[in-house]
C-alpha cells in the first residue's frame, strides 16, 4: 500500500517541524500517551499539563471521536489521567468493529465559539489535488462534499494565496480572509513537499490573528520513504482500529523492505482455522474472495501474499511465520486447513520459492500433526512441474494430508475442496506442456530479454533492437533467437540507442522504483516513442501523476507502474508476460485469438491466459495496467483500442477494489460506445466481510467509499450490459458460454490450429531440471567442514 494512514500526533509533529513561518499557525502542544507512559516524567518533561485546561482522545485511526463520546475537554491533569486509563486497555465497539483502546493523546483546551472554527481537507487523485473549504466546521458539520467549496489544483500546476481567497473564502470575513488564505496555501505546500495523500483538519480554529489545529488525519504517500525519511523521521503507521499490530506482521514488514520481492502479513483472526500462502497481490485476493464466497470469512486467520521471485530463504522466512502462527493458536476441532495457492507466475521460480516451504514444513511436522493440519497446493509457472514433484515428495513423509495440484486446476478449486464443498479428485489429468524453463535468479531484466527474443514470433527478426544500461560501456550482449545465437547492442546512453535505432518505439523501463521517474521522463523527450512500460512497483504517486500527464501530452501510452507488461501474440511481449516459454506454448499465446483482456494484476493475467486459452480460441491482446493507485492508463484506454479493433470480437475486464476507472466503462457501455461483449468481474469482494479495514496486495486496492467496493462495481457493470460471473470461480464458464454462443452465431470464426513452433530448452535449464547430464570439468579432494561449496574464481563448482 502507498497512502498509509498516520496518527493524528505525528501530523501535528510534521506540521510543527514544516509549516512555514509566518502562517500565524500556533504550535501544536501535545503528549502522547499509551501502556508504558510513565506519568510522572510526563509531567516533568511537560509543565504545562498542570497549567491549563486539557483534552484527551483515543489516537488509534478512529472517525468521529466526538459523535462516539471518545473525548473529553476542559479537564485537569488528574481528571484526565482517571478518564484516559479508565479505557486504556478496555475494548470500545464501533459499527460492527470491536477493538483495544492504547493509544491516546492529550492538549490544550481551547476556549472558542463556534462561529470561529472551519473545516480544510486536501486531498489527492490521479489529475489533481483538491482543497475543500467550509466556513463552518466541528462535530456536527454533515456532508462536506455537499457544503465546502472546492479548488482544484491540477498536476503540476501550483496555487496561490489569491487564488484560494477568491475560490474558498467566499464566507470568510474580511478581516481574516488574508491570513486564513495564507495558511491554506502554506498547509498545502506542506502538503506536496512531505508527500501526503490526505490531509483533513476539523475543526480549524481561526481565533483573532492565531489559526489553531484542533483534530487532524491524514495519510502519506509510504513509497516517497526515500525522498522523504531524513523529513518523516520514525513514522508509525498504525493499523486500523479493530486489528492489533501483530510483532510477526513487523517482522515480515521488514522482510518486504529490505527485499526486492513483495513479502505481506495482515493477521485477521490469530485463531481462525483457514490459513492462506498465496503467491501474488491479485491472487491472494481472489483466494480470499473465495473463502468468504464459502461462507468461512469468520475463520480466515490471515491475509496475506508473496510475490516478485522472492529467494528460497525469504520464502522459508515467510512461511515459518505463518506456521508459528498457525501452530501457536489453540487446537481446532476440526483440524486447520493451510492454502498455499497461487496464479501461473511470470518470472518466479516456483521449484525455489517451494523448496523454502518445504524446509519450513519440514521443520514444523510435529507440530503440523498435533493441529491436525490439511495442506492444499496449487500452483504453476516457470519449473512448476520440479515444484509440485518435490511437494508431493515432502507430503508423504509429513503424515498429514497434502493434496497438490497444477494449472489443470482451477485456481481457486483447492478452497471448495478445503472447506469440504468440493470433492478432491484421487488424480488428475495433468496437461504436460511442451517443454520446462527455469528462471535463474536475480535476471529479471535479462530473462525478460531473453524471453522477447525467443519469443516465436512469425517475424524474422527479433522485436528487441536495443538495451540502455548507464553502469557500463557499450558493448554487446548475447541472447538466443530461436535456435541461433544474436548480439543486441547495449547503450551506456539513452540518446545513442534512439539515434541508432529510429524505428523503436517501445521502451520497457526496468530502473528501479528509485530510478524510474527520472529515467522515463528522459524518454519522453524522445517522439519516436510512442508507449512505455514501467515495472517497478512502489514509485512514489506524485511521480507517477507527473508522468500520466507529461505522457498524454506527448501522445505516449504509459503501461504501469507496478506491471508485467502485456502481450499480442504471434508478435511482441512486453517483460515477462506470459512467463516462461513453456507456458506461451501451453496458453496458445505464440498465434492470436479472438478474445482481449486488459487487467490490474500481472499475475492474474497470466492465469487469464491460461483460461481464456481453455474456454476459446485464445488471446488477441493482453495487457496488466498495473496495481499502483495511478495506472499510467486505464481500463478504458485498452477497451476502446479493443473495440476498434476488427480481430477482436470479445472482451474480458479483470478489475479490483479500490478506484473507480471501472465506471468508465459502465458510462461507455450505456452510450453504446463499447458495443462488443466484455465479460468483467472486480477482484476484492471480501473486503466488506471483514470487521476492519484490509490493504490488500495492491497498492491501489483500498476502498475510500462504497463506490470503489469491489460488489458495488460489479453490480455496477451487470447493470451497465457486461457479462458479470457470481464469483471468479465461475469466470472461465462464463467467458466459455459467451464464446460459444458467439462461435453460434457465427460472429466468431475459431481461429485455426497450427502447429506450436519447436523451442529449444538452455543447458543450464536442462540440467536444473534432471534431463541431462555431463562429466565434471573439476575434481577435488578438497573438504569443506563448513559444508560450504568449493569456489573457483568466485563461482561454485557445481555452475
Amino acid at each position: 500500500m502507498s497512502a498509509k494512514a498516520i496518527r493524528e500526533a505525528s501530523g501535528k509533529e510534521l506540521i510543527n517541524k514544516y509549516l512555514a513561518p509566518g502562517s500565524r499557525a500556533a504550535k501544536c502542544d501535545f503528549v502522547s500517551v499509551d501502556e508504558t507512559t510513565n506519568w510522572d516524567d510526563l509531567l516533568v518533561n511537560n509543565k504545562w499539563l498542570q497549567t491549563t485546561p486539557l483534552v484527551a482522545k483515543p489516537d488509534q485511526l478512529i472517525k468521529r471521536r466526538g459523535k462516539l463520546g471518545l473525548i473529553t475537554v476542559n479537564k485537569n491533569f488528574t481528571q484526565v489521567k482517571e478518564w484516559i486509563m479508565a479505557r486504556m486497555g478496555a475494548d470500545q465497539k464501533i459499527g460492527a468493529c470491536v477493538g483495544t483502546l492504547r493509544n491516546f493523546i492529550i492538549e490544550p483546551f481551547l476556549p472558542h465559539t463556534d462561529d470561529q472554527e472551519a473545516y480544510v481537507c486536501i486531498y489527492s487523485h490521479r489529475s489533481a489535488d483538491t482543497i475543500l473549504f467550509h466556513h463552518q466546521g466541528g462535530v456536527d458539520i454533515g456532508d462536506v462534499d455537499a457544503k465546502a467549496l472546492k479548488l482544484d489544483i491540477p498536476v503540476g500546476h501550483t496555487v496561490t494565496a489569491d487564488e484560494i481567497e477568491r475560490t474558498l473564502l467566499i464566507e470568510v470575513s474580511a478581516t481574516k480572509k488574508k491570513f486564513v488564505a495564507n495558511f491554506i496555501y502554506n498547509l498545502y505546500q506542506l502538503y506536496v513537499d512531505l508527500y501526503f495523500t490526505y490531509l483533513e483538519i476539523n475543526p480549524l480554529v481561526v481565533t483573532g490573528q492565531s489559526i489553531h489545529i484542533l483534530d487532524l488525519a491524514a495519510k502519506l504517500d509510504s513509497t516517497a520513504d526515500f525522498i522523504c525519511r531524513q523529513k518523516w523521521g520514525e513514522i508509525d503507521y498504525p493499523p486500523p482500529f479493530g486489528r492489533d499490530a501483530y510483532p510477526e506482521e513487523a517482522y515480515i514488514a521488514d522482510l518486504d523492505a529490505k527485499s526486492g520481492a513483495s513479502l505481506k502479513l495482515t493477521i485477521l483472526n490469530r485463531n481462525g482455522r483457514i490459513w492462506t500462502m498465496v503467491a501474488g497481490g491479485g491472487a491472494s485476493v481472489i483466494y480470499s474472495d473465495t473463502i468468504c464466497d464459502l461462507g468461512s470469512a469468520s475463520e480466515l486467520a490471515n491475509y496475506g501474499e508473496y510475490s516478485g521471485a522472492p529467494s528460497e530463504q525469504q520464502t522459508y522466512e515467510y512461511a515459518k511465520t505463518i506456521l508459528t502462527l498457525m501452530t501457536s493458536s489453540p487446537k481446532h476441532p476440526e483440524g486447520k486447513v493451510l492454502i498455499t495457492g497461487g496464479g501461473i507466475a511470470n518470472f518466479t521460480n516456483v521449484a525455489a520459492t517451494f523448496r523454502g516451504i518445504i524446509s519450513a514444513l519440514r521443520e514444523f511436522q510435529p507440530r503440523l500433526v498435533e493441529h491436525n493440519v490439511s495442506i492444499f497446493v496449487r500452483r504453476a509457472g516457470p519449473n512448476y512441474q520440479e515444484g509440485l514433484r518435490k511437494m508431493r515428495e515432502i507430503g508423504k513423509s509429513l503424515g498429514i494430508p497434502l493434496h497438490v495440484f497444477g494449472p489443470e486446476t482451477h485456481m481457486t478449486a483447492i478452497c471448495g475442496m478445503a472447506l469440504n464443498k468440493k470433492p478432491i479428485p484421487q488424480a488428475c489429468n495433468v496437461d504436460f506442456a511442451t517443454a520446462n524453463f527455469l528462471l535463474p535468479g536475480g535476471q529479471q531484466q535479462q530473462e525478460a530479454m531473453k524471453q522477447q527474443t525467443q519469443s516465436p514470433e512469425k517475424a524474422g527478426e527479433p522485436s528487441v533492437v536495443a538495451m540502455v544500461y548507464p553502469f557500463t560501456g557499450d558493448h554487446k550482449q548475447k541472447f538466443y533467437w530461436g535456435h541461433k545465437e544474436i548480439l543486441i547492442p547495449v547503450y551506456k546512453k539513452m540518446s545513442d540507442a534512439m539515434t541508432k535505432h529510429k524505428e523503436a518505439d517501445v521502451l520497457v523501463n526496468f530502473a528501479s522504483l528509485r530510478s524510474a521517474y527520472e529515467s522515463t521522463v528522459e524518454v519522453l523527450e524522445y517522439p519516436q516513442i510512442r508507449t512505455v512500460a514501467i515495472i517497478a512497483e512502489g514509485i512514489p504517486e506524485n511521480m507517477t501523476r507527473k508522468l500520466i500527464v507529461m505522457a498524454h501530452e506527448k501522445g505516449v501510452s504509459i503501461i504501469g507502474p507496478a506491471t508485467v507488461g502485456g502481450v499480442k501474440p504471434g508478435c511482441f511481449k512486453i517483460g515477462n508476460t506470459g512467463g516462461m516459454l513453456d507456458n506461451i506454448l501451453h496458453s496458445k499465446l505464440y498465434r492470436p485469438g479472438s478474445v482481449a483482456y486488459v487487467s490490474r494484476s500481472g499475475g492474474m493475467s497470466n492465469e487469464l491466459n491460461n483460461i481464456i486459452s481453455k474456454a476459446t480460441d485464445g488471446v488477441a491482446e493482453g495487457v496488466a495496467i498495473g496495481g499502483d493507485r495511478y495506472p499510467g492508463t486505464t481500463f478504458m484506454d485498452h477497451i476502446l483500442r479493443y473495440q476498434a479493433d476488427p480481430d477482436i470480437k470479445m472482451m474480458v475486464l479483470l478489475g479490483e477494489v479500490g478506484g473507480v476507472e471501472e465506471y468508465e466503462v459502465c458510462q461507455a457501455l450505456r452510450e453504446k460506445r463499447v458495443t462488443k461483449p466484455l465479460i468483467a468481474w472486480c477482484i476484492g469482494t471480501c473486503a466488506g466481510m471483514f470487521k476492519s479495514e484490509v490493504q490488500f496486495g495492491h497498492a491501489g486496492s483500498c476502498a475510500n467509499s462504497e463506490k470503489e467496493t469491489a460488489t458495488a462495481k460489479n453490480r455496477a457493470l451487470k447493470e451497465a450490459g457486461a457479462y458479470v460471473p457470481t464469483s471468479f470461480d465461475t469466470l472461465g464458464d462464463l467467458i466459455g458460454n459467451v464464446y460459444t454462443e458467439l462461435v453460434k452465431k457465427g460472429y466468431i470464426v475459431p481461429v485455426e490450429e497450427v502447429p506450436p513452433p519447436t523451442v529449444p530448452m538452455d543447458y543450464s535449464w536442462a540440467r536444473e531440471l534432471g534431463l541431462i547430464r555431463k562429466p565434471a570439468s573439476f575434481m577435488t579432494s578438497i573438504c569443506d567442514e563448513r559444508g560450504q561449496e568449493l569456489l573457483y574464481a568466485g563461482m561454485p563448482i557445481s555452475d
